[in-house]
C-alpha cells in the first residue's frame, strides 16, 4: 500500500522574468514500511522536495498523497493538524530542548497530541528500548553525544506512530561510528515497528542502509535504485556508480 503519493510536482521559485524551476514534473510513491533514500547534486532539488513533501512549502503544481490525503490541498489549520498528527521529523542538528531531559523531549510529542498520561510512560520507555537509549532517558541533551542525540530525535520522530517519518541529511553532523548506529536504528525502526522513512542524503553510505534511493538531477527524476536482494555492500557500490553518472561524488554530493 502506498503511503506517500508525489503526482507531477512543479515548484518554481521568483518572478516572471527571473524563474527558477527548483522541481519539474516530479513523480513517484513510497510503500508503507519503506525506507527510501533520495539523492542529488547540491541544488538538485532534493531538500526542496522533501520541504514540499514535509508542508514546509507549497508545490507550484502537481499532488501529494500522504494516505489518502491529498495534502496540497489542506488549509492551514488542517496542515498543522496533519503535521502534528502524521509526521515525524529528524533534523540534521537534532532541534532537542536543552531544557527537557531526553525522556521528556520525547514523551513531548504525545503530551501535544494530549495522549492518556497512563499511556505515555509504557510508549517512551518501548521506544527507547528499540533504539537503545534506555539508560539515556534521565539526562540531558547538553549530556549527551550527538549521536546519542539523534537516536533521542528519533524516539521523539517516530513515539506517536506517525504515517510517514522524514529524515533531513540525519547523519551529517554524526562521526561514522555515531552515523553507523543511528543508520541500524532507521532500520530496526523499519524492520520491527513497521515504520516507513524517506530520508534526504548526499552520503552514499548512509543511503545504503535504505530499502530504495531515488536519485534528482536539476529538479527532475534521474533514476532510481532498489537493495532488492542485494548487500549492504553491493548496494554501495551501486549508487556509488549512478553518482558518478551524475557527475558527482559521496563527500560533496
Amino acid at each position: 500500500m502506498s503511503i506517500l503519493q508525489v503526482q507531477s510536482v512543479e515548484k518554481y521559485y521568483g518572478s516572471k522574468n527571473n524563474l527558477t524551476k527548483a522541481l519539474a514534473g516530479v513523480s513517484f510513491s513510497v510503500e508503507r514500511g519503506e525506507y527510501v533514500g533520495i539523492m542529488g547534486a547540491s541544488g538538485s532539488g532534493k531538500t526542496t522536495l522533501l520541504n514540499c513533501v514535509s508542508t514546509i512549502d507549497t508545490v507550484t503544481s502537481g499532488h501529494i498523497f500522504v494516505g489518502d490525503r491529498d495534502i496540497t490541498a489542506l488549509k492551514a489549520k488542517s496542515l498543522a493538524q496533519f503535521r502534528r498528527e502524521e509526521l515525524g521529523f529528524i533534523f540534521q542538528d537534532f532541534n532537542l530542548l536543552d531544557t527537557l531531559t531526553a525522556y521528556e523531549n520525547i514523551a513531548l510529542a504525545l503530551t501535544i497530541m494530549k495522549e492518556n498520561p497512563s499511556k505515555i510512560d509504557p510508549k517512551v520507555k518501548s521506544v527507547a528500548t528499540l533504539l537503545g537509549i534506555e539508560k539515556l532517558l534521565a539526562k540531558y541533551p547538553t549530556q549527551l553525544s550527538g549521536g546519542e542525540k539523534q537516536r533521542v530525535a528519533a524516539a521523539r520522530a517516530i513515539i506517536t506512530n506517525p504515517s510517514l517519518v522524514l529524515a533531513d541529511e540525519p547523519t551529517g553532523a554524526l562521526d561514522s561510528k555515531s552515523a553507523r548506529m543511528l543508520l541500524e536504528s532507521l532500520q530496526r525502526l523499519v524492520k520491527d515497528n513497521g515504520a516507513t522513512i524517506l530520508m534526504v542524503t548526499h552520503d552514499a553510505f548512509s543511503a545504503s542502509y535504505c530499502d530504495r534511493i531515488i536519485f534528482i538531477k536539476d529538479g527532475k527524476l534521474f533514476s532510481e535504485l532498489s537493495k532488492a536482494g542485494m548487500s549492504r555492500k553491493e548496494f554501495f557500490g551501486r549508487i556509488i556508480e549512478v553518482i558518478a553518472l551524475l557527475g558527482g561524488d559521496g563527500d560533496v554530493f
